[in-house]
């Protein structure tokens, strides 16, 4: 009975994963047709395959599945868009990366804890809680976004090595944060900035030495031996950075993100790779960074909560719509308009106010505190979605429009 039971689950799993792997194709065939990011149209599809729509795709948010979904798809899209960054460009900018993923933070969180407090009437450390999760940007929705979209290169790099960067913030200050909503610590913003430190740096460090260790395998001219095996060499060093850093009790997506960009840059460290063997690997993290897309965003499309949503939608939305609209702004200018080494030009910071999404971190972290059953956990959780839906349907779609409008597109 038990072995049946088994099996009959397995199927169950294999049809929800064939289910998603099919509309994905065909919602991200429409999209490339549309001329629209196709992480939108994942969403929208996942809505609809929703227990509370069709029903052909049902995993449970806080299922051991969904969760090595979440963190391996996370790890993967990060590397893939570490991969892509350039360590000259990154030079130039490094300043206002350093300073909006940090104190940019903050901002954010402390604006839009003040629209909460105000629209939904919640205590202001129930607030500042809200705040606090969906302060972070998602790289699992840039990445993609800007693989299609080609923006100018230094704005382009500059808005995911935020993303990267400030998920490690985000979660730091929405423990922070917790520990004193339940009664447990007080809030330092000191403190928080010396964690955060710690968790950056030693991630950096665990994914610029797994990063090194593969280049050296698949690409040196001595000890390549491992080359015609470099995409399962890149597969095994993104759990390796993550897992590694994690057990030291740093950011895991920082590592991987830092292995993506050491590895991305080899040339710079003296690696190269036969033509070839080059494009069998950027097909191969191609291919695999699209299926962990579909898989992420069809599931948190399929996991909304239309109840929770409909209950909190009049405040939600309005506490969104002062995130968007003053919230990132007031940081986007506070944080990079000093910076006189980058130069940014206007229409730059007007483009990098408007882009930067909410999505798999901010939904990760509302996820757990659902399973603490933090103060206020349930509206947290239908507020982050509001954020999700709004973020990846309203940006993500116009981002295109707006680059051509601004002059950067490339």
């Amino acid at each position: 009975m038990q072995s049946s039971l088994s099996i009959e689950h397995a199927k169950h799993l294999l049809a929800s994963f064939g289910t998603i792997l099919a509309a994905g194709t065909l919602s991200g065939f429409a999209a490339h047709k549309l001329r629209i990011p196709d992480v939108a149209a994942f969403l929208l599809i996942g809505i609809v395959l929703g227990p509370q729509c069709a029903g052909l795709v049902n995993i449970a948010p806080d299922s051991a599945l969904n969760q090595l979904i979440l963190i391996f798809g996370s790890c993967y899209i990060l590397f893939d868009g570490g991969a892509t960054l350039r360590l000259s460009v990154l030079k130039e900018v490094w300043v206002t990366i350093t300073i909006i993923a940090t104190l940019g933070l903050l901002i954010t969180a402390g604006v839009t804890a003040v629209a909460a407090w105000y629209f939904l009437g919640a205590p202001f450390i129930v607030a500042l809680l809200l705040g606090s999760v969906i302060a972070s940007t998602d790289p699992a929705t840039l990445v993609p976004v800007f693989k299609q979209i080609k923006i100018r290169e230094r704005v382009a790099q500059t808005v995911l090595s935020e993303s990267a960067f400030n998920d490690a913030m985000g979660a730091i200050l929405t423990f922070t944060v917790l520990s004193v909503a339940m009664g447990q610590g007080e809030f330092s913003v000191s403190n928080a900035l010396l964690e955060l430190a710690q968790q950056s740096g030693l991630g950096v460090c665990a994914g610029g030495a797994l990063g090194y260790l593969a280049a050296l395998l698949i690409a040196h001219e001595k000890y390549d031996f491992l080359a015609e095996y470099a995409p399962v060499v890149t597969l095994m060093a993104v759990l390796g950075a993550y897992l590694g850093a994690d057990s030291l009790h740093a950011s895991g997506f920082m590592a991987v993100f830092v292995f993506g960009i050491v590895l991305g840059n080899k040339e710079r460290f003296g690696f190269s790779m036969p033509q070839e063997e080059t494009a069998k690997l950027d097909e191969y993290i191609l291919t695999t960074s699209l299926i962990m897309r579909m898989f992420i965003f069809i599931l948190l499309g399929s996991q909304v909560d239309f109840f929770l949503i409909r209950q909190y939608a009049s405040g939600g939305i309005s506490v969104v719509i002062v995130f968007i609209l003053i919230a990132r702004p007031l940081t986007v200018f506070l944080c990079a308009w000093p910076d006189r080494r980058a130069k940014w030009q206007r229409n730059e910071l007007l483009f990098m106010c408007w882009t930067r999404e909410t999505g798999v971190i901010p939904g990760a972290l509302a996820g757990l505190l659902v399973g603490m059953k933090a103060p206020a956990a349930p509206m947290i959780a239908s507020i982050t979605f509001i954020a999700i839906l709004m973020t990846i349907l309203l940006q993500a779609t116009t981002t295109r429009w707006l680059a051509e409008k601004l002059g950067l597109l490339e």
